[in-house]
């Protein structure tokens, strides 16, 4: 990779790493739902101007439901109730290691001993964050369960992206983000969220809205615009570990902007868990995309 590529990918990966620092502040003044159907909806304005990739409209709807519905949904609800913004950027990771093993239970992609062991290193780390629950509020069992669900949706959408083979990534993005606004918009008005949409809207607050544009228009269509760029010229293996930068900015983002801290033994599981996914994901052949 040249050096202004590489630079490229390291800024996509620190782009989403902040990605969880934005979250925090957008869901100050919307619901789970609500940023959800606002992330989308931005996120989908170039439908108008590019082509709907060769894919058929329920494979769109699986991989939107799955990609985006499932996991950001779970992820913000997870925020509601009990996740840290810098941990979330570690869990959500695990998508790597769910990935591995879906991949190996549907298409027979049986994980050499290499990956086996990262499965193994990342999990035990899981065990020690979940034993660091404290109750105190701020991690719960609940809001680790639901960013976790959220990584298993991302690794199904990555199994039937996988199946799909090679599309241009930009338009499959932006036509994937056509999926959740809707659902999420009737799941808001199902729940009752007070205030209503409109209402949120107007009196939210500056860093609300700045950060509901960064995750429409930064973080999800000119990162992954870029970083499908990437994927067009380069191995999959040599641009995915680029991807381990996102975790590490999202951590230290949170310790700076939050002040978000791990004790002792969350943040021996936080590392196992890093490790873990490295291990899995550096030098791997047909690398899933982040």
């Amino acid at each position: 990779m040249t050096a202004r590529d590489i630079a490229f990918a390291v800024s996509v990966a620190i782009i989403w790493g902040f990605a969880f620092i934005a979250t925090e502040f957008a869901l100050q003044s919307f619901s789970a739902p609500q940023l959800t159907a606002l992330r989308f909806i931005l996120a989908a304005l170039p439908v108008l101007f590019i082509r709907r990739p060769d894919v058929s409209w329920g494979v769109l709807i699986a991989l939107g439901s799955f990609l985006f519905i499932g996991q950001f949904m779970m992820l913000f609800f997870a925020y509601k109730v009990g996740m840290p913004p810098g941990l979330a950027s570690v869990a959500t990771h695990t998508q790597a290691l769910f990935t591995i093993i879906l991949a190996a239970v549907v298409m027979a992609e049986v994980p050499g001993p290499r990956r086996v062991f990262g499965i193994v290193i990342a999990f035990a780390g899981l065990a020690l964050v979940a034993a660091s629950v404290d109750g105190g509020g701020e991690l719960t069992y609940l809001g680790l369960a639901l960013t976790l669900l959220g990584a298993l949706s991302w690794s199904v959408g990555n199994v039937i992206l996988k199946r799909l083979g090679r599309v241009d990534m930009l338009a499959l993005i932006i036509w994937l983000s056509v999926v959740p606004p809707l659902p999420a918009l009737m799941l808001s008005v199902a729940l009752g969220d007070t205030p209503g949409l409109a209402d949120a809207l107007a009196a939210a607050s500056w860093k609300s809205w700045l950060s509901v544009l960064y995750l429409g228009l930064i973080s999800t269509t000119v990162a992954y615009a870029v970083w499908g760029r990437l994927l067009n010229i380069y191995p999959a293996a040599q641009v995915t570990p680029f991807a381990l930068f996102a975790p590490c900015a999202g951590v230290i983002g949170s310790y700076l902007v939050f002040g978000e801290t791990f004790g002792p033994l969350r943040a021996t599981g936080v590392v196992l868990i890093f490790i873990g996914v490295a291990v899995t994901v550096i030098g791997r052949r047909g690398a899933m995309r982040s």
